[in-house]
This record gives structure tokens, C-alpha cells and sequence, in this order.
């Protein structure tokens, strides 16, 4: 059913007061887009701020319009969850919900529906947050879910965030990377047809994929020695060239290489029977193949609380593991858990790249001194 925007409830208005200079928070600023307008993205980022702790560890600013937010607070019906309309983001109230406002139109939101209207206020969003992420304004960026044929109507020229973000940052590759506790699934292929997915595995791709995966299990979730257990294509892992050979030309030759360079790289392990018994369980990650070999079960052991990240950029990005659930839109009735865990994540990358960088110059700094001590004393 369409419904036109009438706003029950406008949010705390923007303030005209001459704006202090700006203060660098000693909180993590997460930049948060708006999604579909049309789906259940507001809605569970909305109960996702609500949680009572979540201003104490992070400084939300929601990328939209003050009207759409307070249209979907409306349905949410959190009456204690309270906002600060801003004009951009250079000046934040650190203490509270921010909304920075990118549009300020009346939208027809039509719930539960793609339109080309939702395809451009999400893509508004997103590109809204990338640039402040650019400017340094936030420190990472939590997207709220976009649908492939609204933002298809809208001129969006990319399959979906993840390959927006690859290109927004020149990056030369990046890892789709679903986490929920101590699964980790990564993808070598993700949104292309089936049909095209061996044709796209190569060694060099597998090898890319392997490096990133085995980076940021190290600075982005701390692990010092991270083991990967790498899946393979064919059903039984090709059975030894029987049902494919995949896996003894690309798969394998590339795992061997990434382990004379110091990769704790394993595999290639059949998919069916890998999951089956349990076997995931001894491994820090996982690299499948393609999207539904990596996120079936994936979804299947964790679903409502994983989080989808791209691994191999220079900055941090995070979404649930869902989509817009149109038809779960305007009744109240999504879970935002896994909004939330997208944001825990986010900070706890924007922490644990902190303390790595930091730990890294500490290091650089300690090599410097002792290398001069040890030019004064040879001076002696």
C-alpha cells in the first residue's frame, strides 16, 4: 500500500546558534546510510540506536532526511530515542543521535515496494557518508540494505556496496567477508550469475583473495597466525579430477603458493562435508568459491546475527547480513540484531586497526633509538 510522508513527529530541530569549532570525538563516529526508505533498513537501525549502551561507545550520524527517520521512528514506536538534525557533519553533538540531513523533500514512501524514488535516496546516502568517510569527518561507515532493482532504476551503476566501496577507494581487490562470532566466510566470486563463476576463478584471484583474508584476520580481528581453510568448486572437491579439475589446476597450486610465502593457507576441503561435521570449527576463516557455497550455510548456523565486511579497503565498512525484507516493511517486525552486531564490529575494527598501527610505529620508533645507541656507543 503507498503511503505519503505525513510526519507525525519532526525530529529536534537544527539549531541556528553560531556552531563551536570542531571537536574530534573520543568516540568512534559511525556514518550510518539510510538504505531503502521503502524497506526495513530504518527500522532496525532505529532499534539498533536504541540500545540503552550505544551512545556510550560510538557517535551515530544517520545519512537521510530528519522526515524519513521520524516517518519510520513513528512505526518503531521508540518514543525515548531522540535526534539532532545536523546540516553536515562537521560539527556533531557527540552525546547523541546525529541525523545529517542530504535531502530535505517530502518523499512518497511506498512501503514494501523497489522504486527508482528509494533507489536514489539510498544511493544520495551512500555517497553522502563515502565522502565524509573521505574527508575524515566519520571513522567508518555502516550501511543499511540497498535493493539491486531500485538502485538499478536509479542509474546505480554498481551491483552492490561492495564493489561501490572497491572503486570509491581504489582499491586493486577486496574480500566479501561474513562473520558472526567465530565464523568467518569469505568469497572468491559473490554477485555474478553461477554460469560465470569457474570461468572467474583463477590462481592469481584465489591468491588476491587469500593475502586480504589472511591481512585483515590479523589487524582487523587480531589474530596473530590466522589458518584458512580454503573450499573447493566441485562436489567432493573435483575427486580427484573425476568431477571437475578445478581443484588440482587453480585451487590447489594456488594454496601451495600462498603457503611457500608464509600463509597458513589449507585445502581444498569438500563444502558439503566440511560444514557437515563441524570441521569449520578449527579454522579462523573460510574461503569459498562462490556466494551461495560460502553464505548457505553460513546463514544457515547464524542467521539474524552476522555481519557482512569488506576486507581490503583502507577503510570500514559493515552491513547485516540481510537485505530490505520488503516484505517484513512497516510492520514493525524486523530484527535489528543483526544491524547492531554491524555496528559493534565496525568499532571493534576502528579499535583493534588503532591499536595495530599504534603497536607498529611503537615498534619503529623502539628500532630508531636503538639503532642511534648503538651509533653513540660505536663513537666511543
Amino acid at each position: 500500500m503507498e503511503q505519503e510522508n505525513e510526519y507525525a513527529e519532526e525530529l529536534e530541530p537544527i539549531s541556528d546558534q553560531p556552531q563551536l569549532p570542531r571537536v574530534k570525538s573520543s568516540k568512534p563516529i559511525l556514518g550510518i546510510t539510510a538504505g531503502d526508505i521503502n524497506g526495513i533498513g530504518l527500522e532496525v537501525v532505529l532499534k539498533a540506536l536504541s540500545h540503552r549502551k550505544i551512545l556510550d561507545i560510538c557517535v551515530p550520524v544517520i545519512y537521510g532526511s530528519s522526515k524519513v527517520v521520524s516517518y519510520h521512528k513513528n512505526i518503531v514506536q521508540l518514543d525515548d530515542v531522540t535526534f539532532v538534525g545536523q546540516r553536515n557533519a562537521d560539527r556533531l553533538a557527540h552525546d547523541k543521535i546525529n541525523v545529517v540531513n542530504i535531502w530535505n523533500d517530502n518523499v512518497n514512501i511506498t512501503l514494501g515496494k523497489p522504486t527508482d524514488l528509494g533507489g536514489t535516496f539510498a544511493q544520495q546516502s551512500l555517497e553522502a557518508a563515502v565522502k565524509d568517510l573521505k574527508l575524515g569527518l566519520i571513522d567508518a561507515i555502516v550501511t543499511a540494505p540497498i535493493h539491486k532493482k531500485s538502485m538499478q532504476l536509479a542509474g546505480f551503476e554498481h551491483v552492490g556496496h561492495t564493489e561501490y566501496m572497491t572503486k570509491e577507494f581504489n582499491a586493486a581487490d577486496s574480500l566479501m567477508l561474513l562473520v558472526a562470532d567465530r565464523l568467518r566466510v569469505g568469497l572468491v566470486t559473490a554477485h555474478i550469475p553461477l554460469k560465470d563463476v569457474s570461468k572467474s576463478i583463477t590462481k592469481e584471484r584465489i591468491i588476491s583473495k587469500l593475502r586480504i583474508f589472511s591481512e585483515t584476520l590479523r589487524i582487523d580481528f587480531g589474530f596473530e597466525r590466522p589458518n584458512i581453510a580454503v573450499l573447493g568448486l566441485n562436489p567432493h572437491a573435483g575427486e580427484e579430477g573425476m568431477l571437475g579439475d578445478e581443484e588440482e589446476k587453480i585451487i590447489r597450486p594456488a594454496i601451495m603458493e600462498c603457503k611457500k610465502n608464509g600463509m597458513m593457507a589449507f585445502g581444498p576441503f569438500p563444502a558439503d562435508g566440511f560444514f557437515g561435521s563441524g570441521q569449520f570449527n578449527k579454522f579462523d576463516g573460510i574461503l569459498a568459491m562462490y556466494h551461495d557455497q560460502g553464505l548457505i550455510p553460513f546463514k544457515a548456523l547464524t542467521f539474524g546475527g552476522g555481519v557482512n565486511y569488506t576486507a581490503g579497503l583502507p577503510v570500514i565498512r559493515t552491513s547485516p547480513d540481510h537485505g530490505t525484507a520488503f516484505d517484513l516493511a512497516g510492520k514493525n517486525e524486523a530484527d535489528p540484531s543483526s544491524f547492531l552486531q554491524a555496528m559493534f564490529m565496525a568499532i571493534d575494527i576502528y579499535r583493534n586497526r588503532k591499536e595495530y598501527h599504534e603497536l607498529k610505529k611503537n615498534a619503529v620508533r623502539k628500532v630508531a633509538v636503538e639503532m642511534e645507541n648503538e651509533e653513540g656507543g660505536e663513537m666511543h
